[in-house]
């Protein structure tokens, strides 16, 4: 009998436990079959990949054989491949998972228990501890490790394995990528044993995000993601969670908890004090066991982007990360001793040292070794977590009450996301996303006042007297990163952190917060499932208007052009209405389209007013978008593009180095987009100090435009198209077009200027087209973006600041130095070129899908 649960957006906490029927002992296989059997070879071996597909079969039979695991597809990965949960415990604790499970949550948020009550749970609970393997891909040790690690678990009889069945729930997530371990595995089966053995795989190994999966933590934008965070954030809080990885070849053999110094504020300490304890654990096993190279508390910072080990610390999960030496995947690499070396973070030498004690010599690295010291470093959390499951759970219990507390006392008590917004779907959205994380929102069911402020029913509050107080405060108000000896080379000169030094969310999104040191009062209900918005739809007998100041109003134009809807654009005010809004001619006689466009948009479809005369307005077209792809490992900036032009139904086409070439591009295309990259990875004019030597990957996989493809997108702006470059590729603009532009940052040192992922003030001209809908003032990411200046010449009117740095007090979050530098700067600009024109976009338009306040720069780009 199996039992595969496939929750396709049910609760996975009612469908573990409804789902759950007991097999008997006496119907069990008399013996567990073991991954070597399974698979043909051992875990880690030499030039061996196990394929995804073949490893769901695996645990199917494991939970065949075995009353001690469970199996939960918890539904479809990005490419349709099963996301796994497998649950490993005791067929005692797996016959109670629902007592568990309230057990679990209580602790997680004890508000209104009483105490005898959290002291008897405490004793009745077990340890709920996750663990997840591989979510990139490349990183193959970990998903190669987990079946080896759940056979252990069911097969050992000791006394130390029976302690962690009976009182730990193991949560393993045996690949957080599917997708990317099944293209990395045929990639790799394909190149073995031939000259490109062991090679990186030249595209992304996820269909979006490649690398960057481990930074959507807290947007949520991806299916997996949105998988680890109702398991993680809401149905199973656990205690503990490591996120297995692997880091290059040439310094310490594995990296365990915990992290150094600097540390994200508004975590408890305890929570900072578990990831040492565990660590510590971890660290004694290896060096007991003789694994060589085990470093902690040194290269890996607190302070990091917001991925799963990184943001669980603020759910009150000690959220940890190893980190293994790496191979060429399946192939071993040989390194010798003078190779080895350190220079990272509290690692200042490849010498032995506290956190360091036992440095590897050298020689040959393999795969097994890999699947090895991190199958020790699993099991030594579980075991730890089994000898000390009452000191686990007073902790979890502890961490959750004093966070609460502390949003009770702390000068910011209340923050109320308020009807009136820019873009309120957007408001909308990011509530919807918090929601995921379990943070507790309420919605006014009718007007009230605080602060002598008054907030419209349907204003959205959050207290912060709640369990997830820090993770509030680091997403919904202004951080900022420390500038000290912890964030400084030893030259005193600014380090560059780990990811952005900012992740609020809110300034990202472009939504309005206000913050009060009271407590709100007022008719609230908790928000118990996702807000749905249906857009309202008048009675429009001449047509609608939608409001051009919603990210969603692009969503339902390109719905309603695919449609064969006719939709044009106000281009000056027009009673209530400003330029950029949309207008929607024909009436009534579209309204059951416009119905349907408004239920999945939530975009209302006001009545048109009479006197819009046809020149206020302009016809939209919606124009033929090319996004141009490369290989020699992909272009995550591409990929996150991609899903937000799919996000808001933008057609597009992947347009490759080859297609470019072919020429005419005018003929199929409008906007040729070029994302964040430099000009060699786009022409494939590589250097002789340049990273990438073509001559190491298959022909097939060699991209670039070369000369030839650089003319044909200067035809085609010629002929009328137009060029947008994001980021970095302006270079690629600018020389080729001979651009009067320079990036003012260009030369200067980090003592000069520095602002690597911050959120900054700017003026935006809205109007003009390219700004429709944007408010007069902004926030943009700048992620050591490039800022433009015009070099004075007899074509400056050519050239127009779309966006502009304010001239001081520059920085909202993050971290900034040299300001001077920036201030009152273009940060996007537009120029005409022949028939067509060019439109430079500095900073992080769409960085990550998450920047949703800077959105319509983008999309204005293409529908004008």
């Amino acid at each position: 009998m199996k039992f595969r649960i496939n929750l396709s957006g049910l609760l996975f906490s009612i469908l573990i436990l409804t789902s759950f029927v007991t097999i008997p002992a006496t119907s069990l296989s008399q013996e567990i079959t073991s991954p070597e059997k399974f698979f043909d070879f051992q875990m880690g071996a030499d030039r061996k990949l196990a394929r995804w597909d073949k490893i769901v079969d695996y645990y199917n039979l494991l939970e065949q054989e075995s009353n001690k695991m469970k199996v939960v597809n918890m539904g479809p990965s990005s490419e349709e491949n099963p996301f796994l949960i497998v649950i490993i415990s005791s067929p005692e604790n797996l016959k109670n998972l629902a007592r568990l499970q309230k057990i679990d949550q209580s602790l997680a948020d004890p508000r209104g228990i009483p105490q005898d009550t959290i002291s008897a749970y405490i004793e009745e609970g077990k340890a709920v501890i996750f663990q997840s393997m591989s979510l990139h891909a490349s990183e193959v040790g970990g998903t190669q490790m987990a079946p080896e690690l759940a056979y252990d678990l069911l097969t050992r009889d000791d006394e130390e394995t029976k302690r962690i069945l009976d009182n730990v729930l193991f949560f393993m997530v045996p690949c957080l990528n599917p997708d990317g371990q099944v293209m990395i595995t045929d990639w790799y089966n394909e190149t073995v044993g031939t000259e490109y053995e062991g090679l990186n795989m030249p595209y992304l190994y996820h269909k979006y995000s490649g690398h960057d999966n481990n930074r959507d933590g807290d947007f949520l934008n991806l299916p997996e993601s949105k998988y680890m965070a109702k398991a993680m954030y809401i149905d199973w809080p656990p205690q503990a969670y490591i996120d297995h990885h692997q880091m290059g070849s040439y310094g310490a053999r594995f990296y365990v908890p915990p992290y150094s110094d600097p540390i994200r504020p508004y975590a408890d300490p305890l929570v900072w004090r578990e990831m040492s304890w565990y660590g510590a654990h971890i660290a004694y096993k290896l060096e007991e066991e003789g694994f060589q190279g085990v470093l902690n508390a040194a290269q890996y910072s607190g302070w990091g982007h917001f991925g799963w080990h990184w943001i669980t610390p603020f759910h009150n999960i000690a959220g940890m990360l190893t980190e293994s030496a790496g191979v060429n995947l399946a192939t071993p690499v040989y390194v010798h001793p003078e190779q080895l070396r350190a220079n990272v973070r509290m690692f200042p030498e490849y010498e032995a040292q506290l956190t360091f004690p036992n440095p590897w010599p050298g020689g040959w690295w393999h795969l097994r070794d890999i699947v090895a010291q991190k199958k020790s470093a699993a099991w030594s959390l579980l075991d730890l977590a089994a000898r000390n499951k009452e000191t686990v759970l007073t902790t979890a219990y502890m961490k959750a009450s004093n966070q609460t507390q502390r949003g009770t006392d702390g000068k910011i008590k209340t923050l109320i996301i308020p009807v009136k917004q820019h873009d309120f779907l957007t408001s909308v959205k990011m509530v919807n996303i918090l929601l995921q994380s379990g943070i507790e929102i309420k919605k006014a069911n009718s007007d009230f006042i605080l602060d002598d402020k008054n907030y419209e029913k349907g204003s959205y509050i959050i207290s912060l007297a709640q369990p997830k107080m820090g993770l509030i405060m680091n997403l919904l108000t202004e951080t900022h990163y420390p500038d000290n000896s912890w964030t400084q080379e030893n030259d005193g000169s600014p380090a560059r952190p780990y990811d952005l030094t900012t992740h609020t969310m809110y300034e990202f999104m472009g939504v309005t917060i206000n913050e009060s040191g009271s407590d709100a009062e007022g008719d609230f209900s908790i928000l118990k499932e996702q807000e749905k918005i249906k857009g309202i739809i008048g009675e429009g007998e001449l047509g609608y208007v939608l409001d051009g100041r919603q990210n969603a109003a692009f969503k339902a134009v390109n719905i309603l052009l695919k449609e064969g809807v006719k939709v044009s654009r106000l281009d000056n005010k027009f009673d209530q209405f400003l330029p950029g809004d949309f207008i929607i001619t024909g009436g009534n006689n579209s309204r059951e389209i416009v119905k349907k466009v408004a239920t999945e948009t939530g975009v209302d479809f006001n009545p048109m007013p009479t006197g819009i005369s046809k020149d206020e307005i302009h016809p939209v077209t919606q124009h033929r978008v090319g996004l141009f792809q490369r290989y020699y490992g992909g272009n995550i900036d591409e990929g996150w593009t991609r899903l937000c032009f799919e996000n808001f139904s933008f057609p597009y086409s992947t347009l490759m180095s080859e297609k470019i070439k072919e020429g005419n591009l005018i003929k199929n295309y409008e906007v040729i987009i070029i994302p964040d990259d430099s000009p060699e990875m786009i022409t494939g004019d590589f250097g002789k100090n340049s990273r990438i030597d073509p001559k190491e990957y298959p022909e097939k996989y060699r991209s670039g435009i070369g000369e030839e493809g650089t003319e044909a997108i200067k035809r085609f702006v010629e002929d009328g198209g137009t060029l947008v470059t994001l980021g970095d590729s302006y270079e690629f603009a600018v020389e080729t077009f001979g651009l009067k532009v320079r990036n003012s940052i260009e030369g200067l040192g980090r003592n000069e200027f520095f602002c690597p992922g911050s959120t900054i003030k700017v003026n935006v001209d809205n109007s003009l087209p390219l700004a429709y809908g944007m408010p007069e003032e902004a926030y943009v990411l700048f992620d050591s973006s490039p800022v433009f200046e015009v070099e004075a010449s007899r074509f400056n009117a050519d050239y127009k600041t779309v966006v502009r740095y304010q001239d001081k007090n520059l920085l909202k979050s993050g971290w900034l130095i040299g300001e001077k530098n920036i201030a009152k700067k273009s940060a996007m600009l537009t120029t005409k070129y022949g028939k067509g024109k060019i439109v430079l976009i500095g900073f992080r338009t769409q960085h990550r899908d998450q920047t949703d306040g800077t959105f319509k720069l983008l999309f204005n780009t293409i529908i004008q």
